[in-house]
């Protein structure tokens, strides 16, 4: 194994990449170092420099179990520091200092050392880590190395396999065959693989016995061939590189990608998109149906609409609708055969300055944003989108906008037919389109309104290039007629902390200018809503937290955060929560095809609570299933996953799992000094709560504790408290099974309301056996950060609540004017409600007269 050390002036930028670099590998980070960064000042805030002694004792550090090490470095006194750092070090393993870009280089590097390269072999990858990038921006490339180019930001998972030689170019095409073995088929990450390790050489794929054809280079077009487990395709390459290429290919195949090859359930090879099977629905030669788009339909004053809340909060403007989208350009038009030439180059030309001008924007922009910006870069450069086009122009005559709104529209029904997450990616494509257009008509482009004042984002979708501008807008919520929990609007709002609702059908006919109240926890849209309401969403949306929920009567309400990883961990820290109520953990884990180690787990257990020790943290294990499948918990296809092998009935099928992930529980908060807590999900059972309260102490973790989340646990409250030490009530989940009514559907957001009255009573059933047992009583759900809903919690008997860190503030405020009298008042008057309008308007009654 080969060792890699970091330098770099700067310890954020260090970590950063290194984190980067590890995602493209499968296992830790035991061969890297980062040596980053000059110390901290007085303050604790870390200094700009390099250290020579901090480089030799990384080298050192590397030297016991590496055959060589490779460092790399950022600029400037980076270099000298390395240079120093050879003289300095007590090792005589083989050292060298690599001239290669920092960034390219420590991700090209970490592969090839991953896969068991030579100092030598890893060192010409970190030098020739540019090529890529080089030849995409038509500048002269490095010379070519014969090891696997670096792949740029693949999951944690992925692996590469070691390439063939390349063989003799003698102009003769090379095939071979091919099976799609991972669980998810072709889908955006391993398009992402197969074009990256296709680079050097022509290669087209074709879905097997007479499907459809793509160029390995095309992400959109490779999306569109459909390809899920099973299918078989044929490989097709040209060039002097193309058996290298074919057998990189043909690795990653086999080896699926990095998501595993485990067999699919055959009935889910009967999954349908709109009722027709997805085989004939993903056939080029089937007619996709047109979508009716519905006429505008004005909405009047006091109308409340619904859809689904995918960011929680709450924000009041004035509405704003997106920019008009680019007019169709007319298909009448014809192009002269003399023209046709300059007309097709005009194409190229026009993607190219779009495609910069998203890449401009995603260097400017972070996190999300800048992923999904630099995506959207991609598809603007797409070679088939725009040879498509060109053909259009070339063969048809028509012009170089329409020619373009086709093959666009060609690529756009084909995402839409594959469905699921595919069809949300249909807006991505419509967004280049419409850029596209507009740069070759000299047209404004479409985007975010600029405005002084704040106001509410309403359009049918947006773009993932309109979404990621929303950063530093005026923007305070977002509501959608399109889109889903995995589309962009959904992702770039939970990120800003803007309140989102999508799915909201009817959204678009809301006057410009009109006032609308946006509640992204109840996925409600109120028009012109009343001014205490309007008060209530905007005068607590900011509002700051002290580090203490506490009642105007001194009595203590803990606010807690929700978080799902160790960034949520420290930004629950920064924002004052005084503990965490819900770690969920298979958050951690989503994108892994293998269970996780025990070693794994601690060290990302021990990110978590680090920013709380000494402080209490409530770990619910891993709640597996329904919405959140992991591919090592969840193997079969279930008909109905929200009522299958979920959360704690995984421990049936693989106790082992739950036993491992208990005992890494137990040695992270020793680690730590952590005051670890841990439940489990989907309990219905006595039976359950005291075997899993048996084995939590087993594994020595003193309080265990359950979810309340099915109406059987909520009855069983009094006798679940002579066997766990606490309860956690999960409101989302005990809305909808009480209810029987999936939460993922929009449509039935009304049912999926907290404040309705069955709910109301089954978590007061709860509250009231926690009193009589002295024992705690949580609140982790989405209802927990409503300042509304959060006096008639505390009444029901709650004893703490836990949020998304961004309503730790807001849900204080509410607190802070009331006495525990004023709650039990408050939810004396939910209760006695018969609906759910009834019972949060009479708790807003009853906490106006306090």
């Amino acid at each position: 194994m080969i060792g890699v050390v970091a330098v770099s002036h700067s310890a954020r930028l260090g970590e950063a990449a290194l984190e980067l670099a590890l995602q493209m590998v499968r296992g830790g980070a035991g061969f890297v170092r980062v040596a980053a960064g000059a110390g901290t000042d007085a303050d604790g805030a870390p200094v700009l420099g390099t250290d020579a002694m901090a480089v030799a004792g990384a080298i050192d550090e590397l030297a016991a179990d590496c055959d060589g090490v490779l460092v790399l470095m950022d600029l400037g006194s980076a270099v000298l520091s390395a240079e120093l750092a050879l003289e300095l070090r007590s090792s005589t393993v083989p050292v060298r200092l690599a001239a290669a870009p920092f960034v390219e280089g420590l991700l090209a590097a970490v592969v090839s050392a991953a896969a068991g390269g030579t100092l030598d072999v890893v060192a010409e990858e970190a030098s020739g880590a540019l090529s890529a990038k080089a030849e995409q921006l038509g500048e002269p490339a490095a010379p070519a190395v014969t090891v696997v180019p670096a792949v740029p930001a693949t999951p944690v998972g992925s692996a590469l396999a070691p390439p063939a030689a390349s063989a003799a170019g003698d102009g003769t095409a090379r095939t071979r065959h091919v099976t799609v073995r991972n669980p998810l088929g072709i889908h955006a990450r391993p398009a992402a693989l197969i074009a990256e390790a296709a680079t050097g050489a022509d290669v087209r794929l074709r879905v097997l016995p007479d499907g459809p054809e793509a160029a390995a280079a095309s992400l959109m077009r490779l999306l569109t061939l459909g390809a899920r487990q099973g299918t078989e395709i044929e490989l097709r390459a040209a060039g002097a590189e193309g058996d290298a290429a074919l057998d990189r290919l043909a690795a990653l195949f086999d080896d699926g990608f990095g998501e595993g090859t485990d067999a699919a359930d055959p009935s889910a090879s009967q999954e349908s998109v709109g009722g027709v099977p997805v085989e004939e629905a993903t056939d080029p030669a089937r007619t996709v149906p047109a979508v009716p788009v519905a006429p505008i339909v004005p909405v009047a004053s006091g109308v409340v609409l619904r859809g689904r809340g995918v960011s929680a909060g709450r924000g009041a403007a004035g509405v704003v609708h997106l920019a008009p989208s680019v007019p169709e350009p007319p298909a009448e038009v014809s192009i002269a055969p003399a023209a046709r030439d300059a007309e097709a180059k005009s194409i190229a030309r026009a993607a190219a300055a779009v495609a910069t001008r998203l890449g401009e924007r995603s260097a400017a922009a972070t996190g999300e944003a800048a992923a999904i910006l630099s995506a959207a870069r991609l598809l603007a450069a797409d070679p088939e989108l725009i040879a498509d086009a060109v053909r259009r122009v070339e063969d048809d005559g028509a012009s170089a906008a329409r020619a373009v709104w086709d093959a666009a529209g060609a690529q756009e029904s084909g995402l839409s037919a594959l469905g699921g997450r595919m069809a949300e990616r249909a807006a991505d494509v419509r967004d280049v389109r419409d850029r596209i257009v507009a740069e070759l008509l000299g047209l404004d482009m479409p985007g975010i309104p600029e405005r002084e004042s704040p106001f509410v984002l309403v359009a049918v979708d947006l773009s993932p290039a309109d979404t990621a501008a929303l950063e530093g807008s005026r923007c305070v919520a977002l509501v959608t007629e399109q889109g889903g929990p995995t589309s962009h609007t959904a992702i770039i709002a939970r990120s800003l902390g803007l309140p989102a609702v999508v799915g909201v059908v009817g959204a678009t006919g809301i006057p410009d200018g009109m006032t609308v109240l946006v509640d992204g926890d109840r996925g409600v849209v109120e028009t012109d809503p009343a001014e205490a309401s309007i008060r209530a969403a905007t005068v607590t949306a900011d509002a700051a937290f002290d580090g203490r929920g506490i009642l105007a009567d001194g009595v203590a309400v803990p606010l807690l955060a929700n978080v799902g990883g160790a960034a949520d961990a420290v930004t629950a820290a920064d924002a004052g929560a005084e503990g965490i109520g819900l770690f969920r953990t298979e958050f951690c884990f989503l994108d892994r095809t293998d269970a996780p180690t025990v070693e794994e787990q601690v060290a990302a257990y021990r990110g978590v609570l680090a920013p709380f020790a000494g402080r209490k943290v409530v770990v619910r294990t891993l709640d597996a299933g329904s919405d959140k499948p992991l591919p090592f918990a969840n193997p079969d296809h279930e008909q109905n996953p929200a009522l299958g092998v979920r959360g704690l009935r995984i421990a049936r099928r693989d106790p082992a799992l739950l036993d491992d992930q208990l005992r890494a529980l137990a040695l992270a908060a020793r680690a730590e000094s952590a005051q670890v807590e841990v439940m489990a999900p989907m309990v219905a059972t006595v039976e359950e709560a005291r075997d899993f309260a048996d084995r939590c102490r087993a594994a020595g973790l003193a309080r265990a504790g359950i979810m309340i989340e099915t109406p059987s646990a909520a009855l069983l409250a009094a006798e679940l408290f002579e066997v766990v030490d606490f309860v956690s009530l999960g409101t989302n989940d005990l809305a909808q099974y009480t209810m029987a009514a999936d939460r993922m559907l929009s449509e039935l957001g009304d049912l999926n309301d907290p404040w309705q009255p069955a709910v109301l009573r089954l978590i007061g059933m709860v509250g009231a056996a926690g009193t009589a047992a002295g024992r705690p009583v949580g609140v982790c759900g989405e209802a927990g950060g409503d300042p509304a809903l959060a006096p008639v919690l505390i009444g029901l008997g709650a004893t703490s609540l836990s949020m998304t860190s961004r309503s730790l503030g807001r849900v204080a405020t509410a607190l802070a004017g009331l006495t525990a009298q004023d709650c039990r008042r408050a939810a004396g008057a939910a209760l006695a409600a018969s609906t759910a309008d009834e019972a949060r308007a009479a708790a807003t009654a009853a906490i106006d007269r306090a």
